[in-house]
């Protein structure tokens, strides 16, 4: 296989496999957080990954609030992308070798979610008084980060206008991401 073909290879199955699993952990996330499911955005992720979650929902309980079936469904094709690139570059990976590499892309993946949404919920911030609360984006991204940023409130004192809290949160999250990486 020519050196060419291989790169558009895995850059096709990566973004087509990374864009579903965005989808299905977006929508993971703004469960667990209570989001607006009516919001245009929600109803989207439900749209697109619904037919899969029906089916697996069937031998998949949920446990509490989780979405065990998502969290399944999202593993199981991060380690389906995994094992196909490792085919289109002629290594084959272990089973269990996919299962660790699957979980640890998860948080990663997670922990991005996390520190652009707040990066974008901090943005916002400082065009809210423009009408940007009625972006239905504003609104899933203070859901979502809600749950993240309020233990820190109450533990940060009081700056005045300033919340440091979104500080906080992305320098903890950065700090997962290296103790991550290292494994």
């Amino acid at each position: 296989m020519s050196h060419a073909f291989q790169n558009a290879a895995v850059f096709l199955i990566g973004t087509l496999f990374s864009l579903y699993i965005l989808a299905l952990m977006l929508r993971t996330l703004l469960a667990l957080s209570r989001a607006d499911f009516y919001n245009p955005i929600s109803q989207f992720l439900v749209t697109i990954t619904n037919p899969p979650l029906r089916i697996l929902r069937r031998f998949i309980p949920p446990i509490g609030p989780v979405d065990s079936a998502a969290l399944v469904l999202i593993l199981v094709l991060k380690m389906l992308e995994l094992f196909i690139v490792g085919v289109i570059l002629g290594v084959m990976i272990h089973p269990f070798t996919l299962f660790i590499a699957g979980i640890l892309a998860i948080l990663r993946l997670v922990i991005w979610i996390y520190i652009i949404s707040i990066i974008i919920q901090a943005v916002m911030s400082w065009f809210q008084a423009g009408g940007m609360s009625q972006n239905p984006v504003a609104g899933l991204v203070y859901s979502l980060n809600r749950p993240l940023l309020n233990p820190i409130r109450k533990v940060m004192p009081q700056t005045g206008m300033v919340d440091l809290s979104p500080l906080v949160a992305i320098i903890g999250l950065n700090v997962l991401l290296i103790f991550i990486s290292a494994l």
